[in-house]
């Protein structure tokens, strides 16, 4: 489903993205930062094309450049709400892959995920990950990073403010029960949200709202505008089970996907190396 975009609409686009304000300060506890597991820390080395060719991928993906010293987007430099992201303002041919919810808990595609060290950033609803938090635990160690997606995943603009704060920092407070660490980015269900999302965003301590440029169908990808992907478009996937993938995988559509961007020339990015 594509974002809807609400009020107000300064953040999206690149030039906005760079003036914009970043949320308030949250309580001082571990934040989820590239370079925290032990898989961030050991790229010593690429993946061998033998990896790739295991996962159904014709060729390796290009390496990612080196990420900016300082993040493209500015958040956390002075207060307000948090800038609203749907892509990257880079130059850089990378996009960077997102899943939402946590329904679907397929042990290989933590395998692939460690293989092929794809940069990959969960967010994460309470409600649909259920007891199955141990399982986005193995891919955090493997490399993926930890981001809020919402207790309950309801359409917040729906809600008053009191509503989505506690949508927002309960979903803040549960994943760093499981975790350790307070997410710095959250994603509104349905990319819907308004001022109120925005105030209660700051708030519970996030530093900027991602919504996403293209979004993974089964097969294919949709886009936002266009019929092709940008430089930093924030590509959305969600965590699904076959059932809901006309009996596809989730390791299966993942390769689909990796095999659009490759074709379209681009690499897979981290999104928090940017924010």
């Amino acid at each position: 489903m594509r974002p809807r975009w609400c009020a107000p609409a300064v953040g999206l686009l690149a030039s906005a993205l760079l003036a914009s304000g970043a949320g308030c300060a949250g309580p001082v506890d571990p934040v989820e930062r590239p370079g925290t597991t032990e898989a961030h820390k050991g790229h010593g080395h690429a993946p061998s094309a033998a990896s790739y060719r295991r996962w159904g991928l014709p060729s390796p993906l290009a390496p990612a450049p080196k990420p900016p010293e300082r993040p493209t987007v500015r958040t956390g430099a002075r207060p307000g709400p948090p800038p609203v992201v749907d892509r990257i303002p880079t130059r850089d041919k990378v996009v960077f892959l997102t899943f939402d919810d946590g329904a679907e808990k397929d042990p290989r595609f933590v395998d692939m995920v460690r293989e092929l060290r794809l940069p990959v950033s969960m967010f994460l609803t309470d409600s649909i990950v259920g007891p199955g938090y141990a399982h986005f635990g193995r891919l955090r160690a493997v490399g993926a990073t930890v981001q809020n997606h919402t207790l309950d995943h309801p359409r917040l603009p729906g809600l008053p403010y009191a509503g989505q704060r506690a949508e927002i920092c309960g979903q803040q407070e549960k994943l760093k029960q499981h975790f350790g660490i307070r997410p710095r980015l959250f994603r509104p269900p349905y990319g819907a949200y308004n001022d109120d999302t925005l105030r209660a965003a700051a708030d519970c301590g996030v530093a900027a709202v991602v919504l996403w440029r293209a979004s993974m169908n089964i097969n294919d990808l949709s886009y936002f505008e266009g019929n092709h992907l940008r430089p930093g478009d924030i590509v959305l996937a969600h965590f699904r089970r076959p059932s809901e993938l006309n009996g596809a995988s989730l390791t299966e559509m993942t390769t689909r996907l990796l095999r659009r961007i490759q074709e379209q020339g681009f690499t897979v990015a981290r999104l928090e190396d940017y924010l």
